[in-house]
């Protein structure tokens, strides 16, 4: 074992890879979730009801569902490096002109053409993690990832609050200088991506020879054992049933982190009607600390002690509990508290779920299979905020829709413990073997 090797080649790919990745994602969430703070003042100003937003926020996810496999497959031909700056160029533009909306018809267009040009991002990096992290370092490293989605919550939520705070500067309303200011950081990141993310292990020039031999010696030997590889095509890959028990999985988490993100300003507001917006972006940022911090210890603690299925299906089956008791709780602090480890449960299986799903996907297939089991949980963007919508004017509570949103993360854990189990006896004591 040349553990000197193997930990200095990883130092080296946290601090070039993992903090720009981190950014990019950060800048990919605040432009995808940023309608969620916007909507306090837009709804009023397009003359929009809870329904009407639901399909607003909904018409992203059909763009991206159509999209997302293409684009994955078209990346892994063209380089991610290229495919990815092209994708944070064209979403940092529709972005920025959000802010020109001025009918619902015009919302929807735009969030379509959002969708449109971020498909493939997510599952794009998730594959380019995949192809420089070894096994044994990937959930931690998936975990830095989905940082940069925490954190645009964190920072990203109280930073929109604030810019809401412009409004009528310039005569221009706080919702439009919001979508207008941060559509610009995209755009400038895109460009960047051209310089700062090699294609290869072989085009590392922070690599050392010795470092890059080592490094693809050990994904191959990694990619050697996986379910789905190099031998199979992309589309056969689709029916293979593993990636459908990871869609089901990653489906049914997706009503916690498209639910519950998009709709958190709003149902704050409903218990804390007396709060200002700002306030209100602030409590909403709080889970996501919480998120942050528990994807990175659930990552960790996997990958120290090689176990993946508990810590992939506990935690969405506690955050399901936590949101059911949340949603009967009189005590208003109480349900607050709850909320908060709703979604940090729901974010702390993430870097795991991905782990395991690189551990059995490799090849133009396992790309391929990223982008599916992403677009699947999409579906839930595409239909849940509308139907969330119309219980809320239904009910004028969102107690039914989160209920429905607790069961799912409870179903979802369930089958993630058992989707994500080791194929072979022993598997999972191999972690020593791999670092040689």
């Amino acid at each position: 074992m040349n553990t000197d090797l193997y930990s200095t080649t990883l130092r080296q790919l946290n601090a070039k890879i993992i903090p720009f990745i981190i950014i990019c994602y950060f800048v990919a969430n605040l432009d995808k979730t940023n309608i969620s703070i916007a909507a306090l003042q837009m709804n009023a100003d397009l003359g929009l009801s809870a329904s009407m937003y639901g399909l607003g926020v909904g018409m992203f996810y059909i763009s991206y569902i159509i999209f997302e496999i293409p684009s994955n497959v078209i990346m892994t031909r063209v380089g991610a490096r290229l495919w990815i700056a092209r994708i944070m160029i064209t979403w940092g533009i529709v972005s920025a002109g959000m802010s020109l909306v001025h009918t619902p018809t015009q919302l929807y267009v735009m969030r379509f053409l959002l969708g449109m040009a971020e498909a493939g991002f997510t599952p794009g990096i998730i594959y380019y993690i995949s192809c420089w992290f070894p096994k044994s370092n990937r959930a931690r490293a998936m975990s830095f990832f989905y940082m940069g989605s925490v954190m645009a919550s964190i920072i990203g939520l109280p930073l929109s609050g604030s810019i809401l705070n412009m409004h009528g500067i310039a005569d221009i309303a706080g919702w439009r200088w919001l979508f207008a200011l941060e559509g610009i950081p995209a755009i400038a990141l895109g460009v960047l991506v051209l310089w700062r993310l090699p294609q290869t292990p072989d085009h590392a020039a922070w690599l050392t020879p010795e470092q890059k031999g080592w490094l693809k010696r050990q994904l191959e030997r990694d990619n050697a054992g996986v379910e789905v590889g190099t031998n199979h095509n992309w589309y056969s890959a689709l029916k293979n049933k593993t990636v459908l028990l990871l869609s089901l999985v990653w489906f049914l988490q997706a009503f916690g982190s498209i639910g519950i993100t998009l709709f958190l300003p709003l149902i704050i507001k409903s218990m804390a009607t007396e709060q200002s917006n700002f306030v209100v972006s602030l409590l909403a940022a709080v889970p996501f600390i919480f998120a942050c911090l528990f994807m990175y210890l659930n990552g960790r603690h996997s990958d120290t002690t090689n176990e993946r299925s508990w810590h992939l299906g506990l935690p969405l089956i506690l955050s399901g509990l936590s949101l059911a008791v949340a949603i009967y709780s009189s005590n208003l602090l109480l349900a607050y508290i709850l909320l908060v480890l709703t979604v940090g449960f729901n974010f702390a299986l993430t870097p795991i779920f991905w782990a395991v799903t690189t551990e059995k996907l490799a090849g133009v297939a396992a790309a391929a299979s990223i982008a599916f089991i992403n677009t699947i949980a999409n579906f839930v963007g595409l239909g849940l905020p509308p139907l969330l919508g119309k219980i809320k004017d239904a009910t004028n509570s969102y107690h039914y829709g989160l209920l429905i949103v607790a069961v799912a993360l409870i179903i979802g854990g369930i089958v993630g413990i058992l989707v994500s189990r080791p194929t072979q006896p022993g598997a999972a004591k191999n972690a020593a073997s791999r670092l040689s």
